[in-house]
């Protein structure tokens, strides 16, 4: 009973923003609090580590189990280990920049430990009396350690090494199994590579030692033994295909030239560059094939191989055969294989690579000497220092935590940044600049696609832009919400300009658009302009479709006349050309009376038909009461545009930021609505600056009738149409047309 008491002690204050009810963090005491509150009335319970205008280095301090998300719980302990350690938690609201020394509690043995830590940094830094510290102070941590040997973080660098030997060993194990960083920013060793070091330097001495025992065997041509037998492997393979090719010409002489490969293969390379072909050349054989089964070794060979056989010739047959060795059979090449077996065996079991850099001298006195122990137990001595290393990386974290939780906790809790009028959220990137207007609302996404089958349940007008920096090239995608102007002229496609957080320019691209109401303005006119767009496109569609429709006539009458040409006889005999028979010349076009007729016909129908409408709706109009027409005339006005209207008023109160949000990796826990009033504050539209003077002479607008001349017209027109409807001369006009 007491801890369901406890947990409804604290008193919270909520505001009504954004059709939700939103809890109002504003003492240190909400701050304390937080763990009390119904998570049901957080605006948000997860949100990415990636995408926000936020400190990256507190995210991750945040982000506890590195999964890329912070959630509610990893929240509610920050705010309680940084209210542990403060003396007031009122103290998180002002967010300062920098963390008053006089803050840290030191009522606890951690606030102690901290509080030291902290001087101690400010110490190393050269900031001994300095009674504030920031993150700038507490970021460096290379230079925070680089004057202390051992940082508890298990990393010896040589420089920790007092006894000149030991530093050797310690830069042995650097350059052969590696390093790891230390703290001071310095390469190091851990146990690990101490291990592994000493581990492969005994198993390359065991493994050297065995080829000095058996040098013999292993090594019969001494320090050239590694050369030789390169040499050997270059070739191995072309001598053995050598002898094979041998062995079958013996077996039958007819497949003699086969073996020696085909004339065609030979004609390929006839113009070619020779020294260019040398890829080609080395499939060849390596030496005529011969069933007397000798390899040539100083001519007649293939000249791809030519230079490798005389060093093959020079490192393995001179020493085993002398000098005068010529030619080499097949019963010989097994002897240098056979030579060779031991040392390839031996090399192929070889063990301790890493080292070998050092010589078997120098790793056989490493091993011998056994200095391990003495390093293992430096690094352990780092070790002992592991809490007081610890507590001032801690000192980090408490002043990142004082400078930016706060921010977090209310963009995160209750959205208040987002829906405040000069402030941006952590989620909003930068303002997006298209079509004279700038765009607050602009979040950073990972695959526009994805994206956009979440977000259109928004019910906002979005614009997906690629952006590219213009410093470094660098790359990005961003989606705009547009909620003020129209939408004639935004269009995948168009060009903008983004700015981000830190003032940045980016070159910004339109790649899709979802379509959605912007204002009850833009529905209003929507009708009109979709009308006016489509009997454009009527138009276009009738001139392009009698334009082809007389393209295609004359093309078919050239096409006719042209083959009646080709196919009339030449005559020879000026003699037999008759009289010019005009029917011959020009065929005469029969005009069909009656079809004509049925067409004017139509035609006068038709307008006779639109004559009576617009007859008995001007007769109509003028026999209403004068203080009728207006009414009557914003009927109909409402009549076209109201459906379109209510259907944005529909669709624009229920506008959701949550959506959005979703789609990029949130978990919104509540609605967060975007009205019209709200909304017009996210996107701001061109305006000529308070007292700026204009113009209105502009020497290339079209020449406008004056005024007065339409108010004339109208005039005389309404003036007639009175006169005659008072006279009675309407009805006799009405019945012309009908």
């Amino acid at each position: 009973m007491e801890s369901a008491l406890k947990r409804t002690s604290h008193i919270w204050n909520f505001a009504r923003i954004g059709g939700n009810d939103r809890v109002r963090i504003e003492t240190g005491r909400d701050i304390a609090a937080l763990d009390e509150l119904d998570q049901k009335l957080w605006t948000a319970l997860s949100c990415p580590v990636d995408g926000l205008e936020f400190d990256k280095k507190t995210l991750a301090l945040l982000d506890g189990n590195a999964d890329g998300k912070i959630r509610a719980p990893e929240i509610i302990a920050a705010v309680k280990w940084i209210t542990s350690i403060i003396k007031t938690p009122d103290d998180l609201v002002k967010s300062e920049s920098a963390l008053p020394l006089s803050a840290i509690d030191t009522r606890t043995p951690l606030g102690t430990q901290i509080l030291e830590s902290a001087k101690e940094i400010l110490k190393n830094l050269g900031k001994p009396n300095s009674e504030f510290i920031s993150t700038d102070d507490t970021s460096d941590t290379v230079k925070i350690f680089a004057n202390t040997k051992f940082n508890g973080d298990g990393v010896i660098p040589p420089e920790a090494a007092d006894d000149a030997d030991l530093k050797h060993i310690l830069e042995q194990i650097l350059k052969t199994v590696g390093s790891v960083e230390d703290r001071s920013g310095k390469p190091g060793v851990n146990k690990e590579a101490v291990e592994k070091f000493y581990a492969t330097c005994a198993d390359f001495c065991a493994w050297t030692e065995v080829s000095l025992q058996n040098s013999a065997k292993i090594s019969p041509f001494g320090a050239e033994t590694e050369n030789a037998f390169a040499a050997m492997t270059a070739v191995k393979s072309k001598i053995e295909d050598f002898f094979l090719r041998c062995r079958f010409a013996e077996f039958d002489s007819r497949s003699t030239d086969v073996l020696n490969s085909q004339i065609s293969d030979f004609m390929q390379l006839t113009g070619k560059d020779l020294t260019t072909c040398m890829n080609e050349l080395s499939a060849f054989p390596l030496a005529h094939i011969n069933t007397k089964k000798e390899l040539p070794l100083t001519k007649e060979l293939n000249p791809a191989w030519q230079q490798a056989v005389l060093n093959f010739k020079e490192l393995v047959v001179n020493p085993i055969f002398g000098k005068n060795q010529d030619n080499l059979n097949e019963t010989e090449w097994q002897k240098i294989c056979a030579i060779f077996e031991p040392y390839a065996a031996w090399k192929t079991d070889k063990k301790g690579d890493a080292v070998e850099v050092l010589a078997y001298a120098e790793a056989k006195r490493i091993v011998s000497e056994n200095r391990k122990a003495e390093i293992i137990a430096m690094i352990d001595h780092d070790l002992t220092f592991a809490d007081e290393a610890d507590s001032i990386i801690s000192v980090d974290k408490l002043v990142r935590y004082y400078t930016n939780l706060y921010k977090l906790i209310t963009n995160y809790v209750s959205f208040i940044d987002f829906y405040m009028p000069d402030k941006m959220a952590i989620f909003q990137i930068g303002t997006l600049y298209i079509d004279q207007r700038s765009c607050d609302f602009c979040l950073k996404v990972v695959d526009s696609a994805k994206h956009a089958a979440m977000a259109h349940l928004s019910g906002m007008y979005l614009l997906y832009c690629d952006c590219v920096s213009k410093v470094g090239g660098q790359k990005m995608s961003i989606v705009a919400g547009i909620t003020n102007g129209d939408t004639d002229n935004l269009m995948v496609g168009r060009n903008g300009l983004f700015y981000d957080r830190n003032g940045n320019d980016w070159d910004a691209t339109v790649v899709k658009v979802i379509e959605n109401p912007i204002s009850i303005r833009q529905a209003f006119f929507s009708p009109y302009k979709k009308f006016i767009r489509m009997i454009e496109e009527q138009i276009q569609k009738f001139a392009a479709n009698r334009e082809k429709s007389v393209e295609d006539s004359a093309t078919a009458n050239i096409e006719k006349s042209a083959t009646k040409l080709t196919a009339a006889p030449v005559q020879t005999d000026p003699a037999a050309v008759p009289e010019t028979d005009p029917k011959a010349v020009a065929p005469i076009q029969q005009f069909d009376i009656a079809k004509y007729m049925g067409i004017f016909a139509a035609i006068g129908l038709a307008i006779g038909a639109i004559g009576s409408m617009l007859a008995a709706i001007f007769t109509g109009f003028m026999s209403l009461a004068w203080w009728q027409m207006p009414l009557a005339v914003l009927s109909v006005v409402l009549l076209i545009s109201g459906p379109s209207m209510i259907l944005a008023w529909m669709k624009l109160r229920k506008r959701n930021l949550a959506p959005i949000l979703d789609a990029n990796g949130w978990a919104v826990n509540a609605k967060s609505l975007i009205n019209m009033r709200f909304g017009a504050t996210l996107t701001s539209v061109a305006r000529l600056p308070k007292n700026s003077k204009r113009v209105m002479n502009d020497p290339f607008s079209k020449k406008r009738i004056p005024t007065w001349v339409y108010f004339a017209v109208l005039v005389i027109l309404a003036g007639g149409a009175y006169a005659l409807w008072h006279f009675g001369y309407w009805t006799v006009i009405k019945t012309w047309f009908v």
